[in-house]
């Protein structure tokens, strides 16, 4: 039997790419520390966060299957890109990613708040930055200020104007919510997308 679905965010974007599985869900957002532990891969930042964010939700949602979902980005020599938060930082990022490969490592996580039961995987995309002018990097910035967004970029924008090629299996997890993984992982518990509604 099928529960409804919460996602475990407060991400406009996240939401926007849940939408399009056109399932009924809510939204909540988790508290949660997002500090990396010393050492600590990517990858394992990614799925910690996103399992972590599911179950910071379990005990205030019962019945639900709730949606954990967080993105770590890097650069080659294992820099971590986070959110810019404001125009300088997003000028450095994006200084730092033109004319290299950024590996976008989103974590995910579909949990049963009911019996604990879950699933996660870490979906792997990279990004093939451009080699970008200083010019290049105002006017993006300027026009889309994406100090909110992991790499200072938004894909669903200009973003993609900032690129050489792409490189993955689901573009969507670019933008922080890997909806082909999430689809498997619901058909796994008896919900397809294509057959509710």
């Amino acid at each position: 039997m099928t529960k409804p679905l919460l996602l475990a965010s407060s991400s406009i974007y996240r939401k926007a790419l849940l939408e399009r599985l056109a399932l009924p869900f809510t939204t909540a957002s988790p508290d949660i520390d997002e500090t990396p532990r010393p050492d600590e891969p990517a990858d394992d930042l990614a799925l910690r966060l996103a399992e972590s964010k599911a179950r910071a939700l379990a005990a205030r949602h019962p019945g639900h299957w709730i949606i954990g979902s967080d993105q770590v980005a890097c650069l080659p020599d294992g820099t971590l890109l986070h959110k810019p938060g404001n125009h300088a930082q997003a000028v450095q990022q994006l200084r730092q990613s033109s004319g290299h490969r950024v590996v976008f490592l989103t974590g995910l996580c579909l949990l049963d708040a009911d019996s604990g039961e879950y699933q996660r995987l870490c979906e792997p995309f990279t990004a093939h930055f451009r080699t970008l002018s200083d010019e290049e990097i105002e006017s993006y910035l300027k026009r889309e200020q994406p100090y909110d967004c992991a790499g200072s970029f938004k894909m669903e924008g200009l973003g993609i104007t900032l690129f050489d090629r792409l490189e993955g299996r689901d573009p969507n997890s670019l933008v922080g919510l890997p909806l082909i993984a999430l689809n498997g992982m619901l058909r796994n518990w008896g919900c397809n997308p294509l057959l509710e509604g």
